[in-house]
Order: C-alpha cells, then sequence, then structure tokens
C-alpha cells in the first residue's frame, strides 16, 4: 500500500512538473516574440512535450491561455489581492488592493503587455482569456464600489455605478503601464499614484 501511495505521489509530481513546463514554455514564447501569436506546436517543442500532451493537460488551446492567465497572477502574487478585499475598511481594501494589483502587473509586465497585445488578433484563445480576466477586474471594482457606498465614503457627486467605471479604468493593465514602463516608476511610485489618483476621485 506504502509502495502505490509513492507511486501515486510521484506521477502527481510528474504531472505538476510537466504542466508548469508547458506554462514556462508559454512565456519564453511571449518574451522572445511579443508581436507574433503563441502555436501549441511551438509550445510542445519547447517544453519537450508532444503537442498530444499540452491538449491532454490543459483541453484546448483557449484552455492553455486560460491556465497561463490564472498563473500569471498566481505567480504575481494575487493572493495579497485577496488580502485586501477581506479587510473590513473599504478605503483600506481600496488602497491596499491597487497596490497589490500594480505589484501583480509588474512581476510580469512584458507577458502582460503581450498577451493583451494579442487578444484582438486571437480573440478565441488569448481573447477569451483576457476578456474572461476583466470581467473579473470589473465585477471586483463593482464590490469596492458598493464597499465605500455601503460605508458612506463614496463622494456625494459620485454613484456607486459612477465609482465602479472609475476604479475599473484606474486598475487597468494600460493605466499602470503608462507610468510603470511609459514614464519609468518603480512600482510603488505607481501604486501609490493610482491609489491616490483613485481615492481622490472617488472618496469623500
Amino acid at each position: 500500500m506504502a509502495t502505490r501511495r509513492y507511486e501515486q505521489r510521484l506521477r502527481a509530481e510528474s504531472a505538476a512538473q510537466t504542466r508548469q513546463r508547458i506554462l514556462d514554455a508559454v512565456y519564453g514564447r511571449l518574451r522572445a516574440a511579443p508581436t507574433r501569436p503563441v502555436s501549441v506546436e511551438e509550445v510542445a517543442r519547447e517544453a519537450r512535450v508532444a503537442r498530444s500532451t499540452v491538449y491532454l493537460v490543459f483541453g484546448s488551446r483557449a484552455g492553455l491561455f486560460d491556465a497561463v492567465a490564472q498563473d500569471l497572477l498566481d505567480r504575481g502574487g494575487f493572493e495579497r489581492v485577496v488580502a485586501a478585499v477581506a479587510h473590513p475598511d473599504a478605503r483600506e481594501h481600496l488602497r491596499l488592493g491597487i497596490r497589490a494589483g500594480a505589484e501583480t502587473f509588474a512581476v510580469d509586465r512584458d507577458v502582460h503587455r503581450a498577451l493583451i497585445s494579442f487578444s484582438a488578433l486571437d480573440p478565441d484563445a488569448t481573447g477569451g482569456a483576457v476578456h474572461r480576466g476583466e470581467q473579473r477586474r470589473a465585477g471586483g471594482m463593482a464590490y469596492l464600489a458598493s464597499r465605500l457606498a455601503e460605508q458612506d465614503l463614496l463622494r456625494p457627486d459620485v454613484s456607486a455605478a459612477d465609482a465602479a467605471h472609475i476604479l475599473y479604468l484606474i486598475t487597468s493593465f494600460d493605466a499602470f503601464d503608462q507610468l510603470y514602463t511609459g514614464r519609468g516608476l518603480p512600482v510603488d511610485d505607481v501604486a501609490r499614484i493610482l491609489a491616490t489618483t483613485a481615492e481622490n476621485a472617488v472618496c469623500r
């Protein structure tokens, strides 16, 4: 029985390593050729697996890019965003959440940019993953706006609906990258500016 459990653990570890190797191959392709869509064949070759293995692990090309998008968040420390959401003070939720989001974008900035750039050219796979991520972010900003409204923290001239739109704009990758890459600011300054801008725009 102990031998069987050991073999099962080895198989699970091997599967996890194969999965991560495939994801790392996608990152490699995105960094090496950020203006060219990534093919499953290229990924399989770089990961040293059969093309069929990629489909076996992820189900489809769209599933592969969904996994890449989620792995990007995990690698970037998205758990800090989750922790910010749990803060009892909605204003701190805003400050900490925007800081955590900027830090997440900064970890693999080039990969985030490549995925967003490809989304229009590859709507079914890359575009689908980006769109679903944006929908989740929009939902998160709507929830934050509702918390600010419930705690009477919104400016009198800003509705919860408008606050959600404003927060969605300020927390976008493009807003982050205009400061991080466009202005060459360190991530701490980017996070501070974005959080201050958001707070001044929607909070009393």
